[in-house]
Parts: structure tokens; sequence; C-alpha cells
């Protein structure tokens, strides 16, 4: 599908479905989540386990073939936990596991299929034990996990960071790099005489942000019909 072919009132519909479900159904598995959560299809979105909680602005894109997942696990003496901050950015097919400490900071980007774990899963030598080593995992404020990386246990990396696609992460990335690779090595380091704008300009004004989408959202879709956009779901030509 090129367009989106729904007409005004089905999309603001669809809307306030996901907003009651986030609210009704979703919300109530995390330990705390904030203000002002976009969650598009959370009924793609599991939550399973205690002390999991995001910040505000938490924005979650997933899809029925790329499930978003957030699991810890309670076991003898351990008790995962998932701190989300502020402004938070997950695209779909992204997992956080954790079986201790899992610390995203504020403005924080994932890329799909991206996988953020504290733990092995299972000991090396003794793989009927289940969690096996597990260390705490810090990701600093603003920075971006690319597609398909993987974070592993016991790993911090420092803010504005970036990560880059498929990438493994073993070891700590300091602040303020680019890295890459498997393992991943830093490449170059940002430029710092540019100038880094997060994802918290976004959320300055947040009702004159919804007001601008409200916008666009009048001017692309108030010319679609019911019949137009059932003619597309059962009959779609080239061009849709």
């Amino acid at each position: 599908m090129i367009s989106d072919h729904r007409p005004l009132w089905l999309k603001r519909a669809f809307g306030a479905l996901e907003h009651w479900y986030v609210q009704q159904r979703l919300s109530p598995h995390f330990e705390s989540l904030g203000e002002n959560p976009m969650i598009l299809k959370p009924w793609n979105v599991n939550v399973h386990g205690r002390n999991i909680s995001a910040g505000n602005n938490l924005h979650v894109i997933s899809d029925p073939d790329r499930k978003v997942s957030f699991s810890t696990w309670q076991f003898n003496d351990h008790q995962g936990n998932i701190r989300l901050g502020n402004n938070v950015l997950v695209c779909p097919g992204c997992r956080f596991d954790s079986a201790t400490t899992v610390t995203i900071g504020d403005n924080c980007m994932f890329a799909a299929g991206a996988y953020i774990t504290d733990a092995d899963w299972h000991d090396i030598y003794n793989r009927n034990q289940v969690v096996g080593l597990t260390r705490p995992v810090t990701l600093g404020n603003n920075v971006w996990i690319g597609d398909g990386a993987t974070v592993c246990k016991g790993v911090t990396i420092g803010e504005n960071s970036v990560i880059g696609a498929s990438s493994i992460v073993t070891s700590d990335i300091p602040a303020n790099v680019i890295a890459a690779g498997n393992p991943a090595r830093v490449i170059k380091p940002l430029d710092s005489d540019r100038e880094l704008i997060t994802r918290a300009k976004l959320f300055e004004n947040p009702t004159q942000l919804q007001q601008q989408m409200d916008s666009i959202d009048e001017v692309v879709l108030s010319s679609n019909t019911l019949l137009d956009w059932l003619r597309m779901k059962l009959f779609p030509r080239r061009g849709d």
C-alpha cells in the first residue's frame, strides 16, 4: 500500500481504540507508564514480569509479524528490572529481557529487531540452570541502537552514541561515538561541532505536536471515502 486510504474519521476511531487498549489492557502490566504513550497496534506488545516501567512519551511501533517484548525473570535470587526513560522510541521486533537490571536513558532509539539482554539465560556448563551469568546493562541518554543489533550483559553505552546495524555489543562503548561490528568497536567519534537534536525536542510542546499531526491528517485523508478504502482492501490496484 503506497497511500493511507482510510477516511479521516476511521483513522481517528482506530486511534481511539489504540488509546483505550493502552490505558485499559496494556498499562496495568507496567509498574508505571508515563504520560502520553504512543503505542501503535498495542495488542502486539508483550509485557511479562515485574518491575517494568517507562517514562513519558514512550513511542512503540509494533506489527503482528514483529512483536515488541519487555520481559523480566524472577528465579531464585534473581529479579529482573527494566527501566525506560522519557521519549524512548521502540521499533518493530525489539526485545528487552532482564534477570538483573536494564536501564535505558532518555531519548534512546531502538531500530527494528534490536535486542537488549542482561543475561546468558542458561549456564554455559550446567545447561539445565536457567538465567546463567547476569550483569546489568545501562544505556545513557540519546543512545541509538541500529537495526538488528544486540546489546549483551554487563554493557554500558555512553550518552549520544550510535550502534551500527547487526552489531553485537559485548563490552562498554564510550559516549559520543559510532560503534559497529561483531564484536562492536568504535569506528569514529561524533562531530562535536555539530548540534545534536534529540527526541526531547519533539515533545517540548505536546499539544502543538498533536495539532500538527491532526492538521496533516486532515490534508492527506480528508478526500478519502469508506467505499474507496473498502475497494482498496478487497480489490487493490497498482498504485494504491
